[in-house]
């Protein structure tokens, strides 16, 4: 008789397993990086400086959609491969926390904020009065790791934890994380945009103070989204995470209060009226539910007893945060670079 099933199932078996266990967007993020990747190898599509962030293109002929495609392009197999096996453990993490709706706005906010930081720099570097250089405006980067760098800060931050392993070789202060990634990427590889990992690391900080709060819809946006005839399709995949089903701190940048998320240039009646304008499906009385409790009838107790509850729950839910981030699950593949670089009319590739 067999004494483990578990240890003794093929390869694909365990693949098939590790695969489910991946939330609903990670794995779209993952399909749609390496499907692109894969068209553009068997269609022999090498014109990076089409769709690369390039920062002289964005101002002068206001090509914003670079934005967006240098995200989702890559330049080579390990650049895809390590990318997107760094993407699994931190967007999986991120996206049971927030719900996969939330996570697709945070990372759509990052790119956009990623690119801003670029832009700026790149013109502060440019156009100084004291030594100016062009570089920065040519360079012509590609690749997800920028985001990736925004959300090893966040988790990070979220996660509480008060160290990291560096490569498996030795402990950093946690706080210090990104910043020493940075410093090894730019040491141990070669043509490794140092700005567009730099970026990222501006906006996740940004994000964790709450600097973006005014940008930060509440939770009835988000489900308002949820419960749209559009999205139908995916909200009964097995894998897409709810955004009333996650950590509520979450989606609230760490050193912020809860209450400023509703408040600032671009929420309130202005969420309230893009909602109305989506389509609705049919809701159950589930989804009138307290958003801490989704799914669960609850017992009408005494104020007290809600109260002991909802620490209780807060409480377990950072210990299995802290728990899942110990040395032994927290992001030991990190980002191969953010992209490549045009140099001479020639592509290097990071």
């Amino acid at each position: 008789m067999r004494s483990n099933i578990v240890t003794e199932a093929g390869l694909p078996t365990r693949l098939g397993q590790w695969w489910e266990g991946i939330p609903f967007l990670t794995s779209a993020v993952v399909i749609m990086c390496g499907t692109i990747y894969l068209i553009c190898l068997l269609t022999g599509y090498d014109s990076f400086h089409e769709i690369c962030f390039l920062p002289s293109e964005v101002i002068s002929r206001f090509q914003v959609y670079r934005i967006y495609t240098s995200v989702v392009f890559h330049g080579s197999l390990l650049h895809v491969f390590f990318n997107m096996l760094a993407l699994v453990p931190l967007g999986s993490e991120l996206e049971r926390l927030m719900g996969s709706v939330r996570l697709l706005y945070i990372i759509v906010l990052l790119a956009t904020s990623n690119a801003v930081f670029h832009l700026f720099i790149a013109l502060l570097v440019a156009h100084n009065p004291f030594y100016s250089s062009q570089y920065l405006m040519e360079e012509c980067s590609i690749g997800f790791s920028g985001i990736l760098f925004s959300m090893i800060v966040i988790e990070t931050s979220l996660s509480g934890i008060q160290s990291r392993s560096v490569f498996g070789l030795f402990n950093v202060p946690a706080k210090w994380y990104a910043w020493i990634l940075l410093v090894a990427f730019q040491l141990l590889m070669s043509n490794v945009s140092l700005l567009g990992h730099l970026c990222g690391i501006l906006s996740g900080f940004a994000y964790t103070y709450g600097l973006f709060n005014y940008l930060i819809p509440g939770t009835s946006f988000y489900s308002a989204i949820e419960a749209s005839s559009i999205l139908s399709m995916c909200i009964r995949r097995p894998k897409f995470i709810m955004c009333t089903g996650g950590n509520a701190t979450g989606y609230i940048p760490t050193y912020s209060n809860q209450n400023t998320t509703s408040s600032g240039l671009i929420s309130g009646n202005l969420w309230r009226n893009l909602s109305a304008w989506m389509p609705q499906r049919e809701t159950s009385v589930q989804s009138t539910q307290d958003s801490r409790f989704p799914g669960r009838g609850r017992t009408l107790a005494s104020e007290r007893d809600q109260m002991v509850s909802s620490q209780n729950s807060d409480y377990n839910l950072q210990a299995r945060l802290l728990d899942n981030n110990g040395p032994e699950h927290s992001p030991g593949i990190t980002p191969v670079g953010s992209g490549q670089q045009l140099l001479d009319g020639r592509h290097k590739l990071k």
